[in-house]
């Protein structure tokens, strides 16, 4: 599994081997299913269990030891000590990985009730988280269509203001015995303030796409603390365990995002003359919150070494977001209006690269269910797809009204020259 393959953290420590009652020196690691220590010497797998059979992790000291941090696994209790850079950050992170493993359904057991479950559960798990990611794409669409909507309401009160400051102009323009004058001064300003009074703030009314408990270390600190992160359609919250906003990033403010691992990011706002505000984030929910950022900060984002298994080739979600995910849902309706034929179709859903074929039943109460998320899938992926040909059209509008102003700008130039 590309779980087991992956490195979350490794650190340079001391691990008591009680066979030959010595401690030995090497690196723990962790993963994001296990633990693991090989000594530095021999190279050997001292320890290797799963995260689902740790019964308790403490801070302990000994007689000999007096800074170590304690593994309890089944009947087994493992001690590792000279912990760097310190006790607190391994503790932190692990504990961490082991809390989210025990509440997820990969936790305890999962494997026991993975081999029972049906292809239709698999299915119906399937098709659900992708119910939920398009469901997160459309309130991303929306706010950003909402972004349009303020900017085309901008211009259309900057086209306001030229032909306002236009007629000021005509008028300046005009000899001293032009009758009219007065009136065309006057009108303007009138109307003015009813056109500012006219603009919407509609700022703190979007709501929460995801939050997700991280373990936050801010610039280069060698200290850890847990957290969460909050992402909103028009950027992101770092806050403490008590809800207490760290620091909030609007969109335009975040630089760059660095995916290290599917479960490590570093974000960063750069400034000239003073230290950037960087914050690196870990987290064992991090996979289902990197498609979001993804969507929204796609140009600012940076996938390292470790973290391009992860990405593969996906497609931006914004290219055929809604074409891939019905020719997915169509080629899966033909299998479950059919329950006792395989399931056809091998498009990814959410780019799990799961395989969808299969010579297994699905029973009338499965193909019921995945009907219901089928047609619910259908309704999003069309409106994602109105909301973006309407963003499309948008945006050229946008783009007609600003080479429109730019040149009665331009014009308004020269003849405020003409007149000074």
């Amino acid at each position: 599994l590309m779980n087991e393959d992956i490195r979350i953290h490794s650190w340079p420590c001391s691990y008591y081997l009680d066979t030959s009652k010595q401690w030995v020196s090497g690196r723990l690691l962790l993963t994001p299913v296990a633990i693991k220590f090989t000594a530095d010497k021999t190279g050997e797998l001292l320890v290797n269990f799963h995260l689902s059979s740790i019964g308790e992790i403490k801070k302990e000291s000994s007689n000999l030891i007096f800074s170590s941090l304690t593994i309890l696994e089944k009947n087994t209790k493992h001690w590792f000590s000279s912990l760097q850079p310190n006790r607190n950050v391994v503790f932190n992170i692990i504990e961490h990985f082991w809390r989210e493993q025990l509440l997820s359904s990969q936790g305890a057991g999962a494997e026991a009730a993975a081999l029972q479950s049906t292809k239709g559960k698999e299915l119906t798990g399937l098709l659900t988280g992708s119910q939920k990611r398009l469901e997160d794409t459309a309130k991303v669409l929306h706010y950003q269509g909402e972004q349009f909507d303020n900017i085309m309401r901008g211009l259309n009160k900057i086209e306001g203001d030229m032909d306002v400051a236009d007629r000021l102009l005509t008028e300046l323009e005009s000899p001293s015995w032009w009758p009219f004058s007065s009136k065309l001064w006057k009108a303007p300003l009138e109307t003015k303030p009813k056109e500012t009074a006219t603009v919407s703030d509609s700022k703190n009314q979007e709501g929460i796409i995801i939050r997700i408990p991280v373990i936050i270390t801010h610039r280069t600190d060698s200290n850890v603390k847990p957290g969460k992160l909050t992402l909103f359609a028009s950027g992101l919250e770092i806050s403490d365990c008590n809800s207490q906003v760290i620091h909030r990033f609007e969109s335009k403010d975040v630089d760059d995002i660095r995916v290290h691992t599917p479960y490590e990011i570093s974000v960063r706002q750069r400034f000239i003359g003073k230290p950037d505000t960087s914050y690196r984030l870990l987290s064992a929910k991090m996979p289902e919150a990197i498609p979001i950022l993804e969507m929204q900060f796609s140009k600012k984002m940076q996938f390292l070494e470790d973290a391009l298994g992860f990405v593969g080739a996906r497609k931006s979600p914004q290219v055929d977001l809604g074409t891939s995910i019905w020719q997915a849902a169509t080629g899966l309706l033909g299998g479950v209006a059919q329950p006792s034929s395989p399931v056809g179709g091998r498009e990814g859903m959410d780019n799990d690269q799961v395989q969808l074929q299969t010579q297994e039943k699905i029973s009338q109460e499965e193909a019921k269910e995945l009907k219901q998320i089928l047609k619910k899938l259908k309704g999003l992926a069309l409106e994602t797809e109105a909301e973006l040909e309407r963003q499309d059209e948008a945006l050229d509008s946008i783009t007609t009204s600003v080479d429109r102003a730019t040149l009665n700008i331009d014009k308004q130039n020269r003849r405020i020259k003409k007149l000074t």
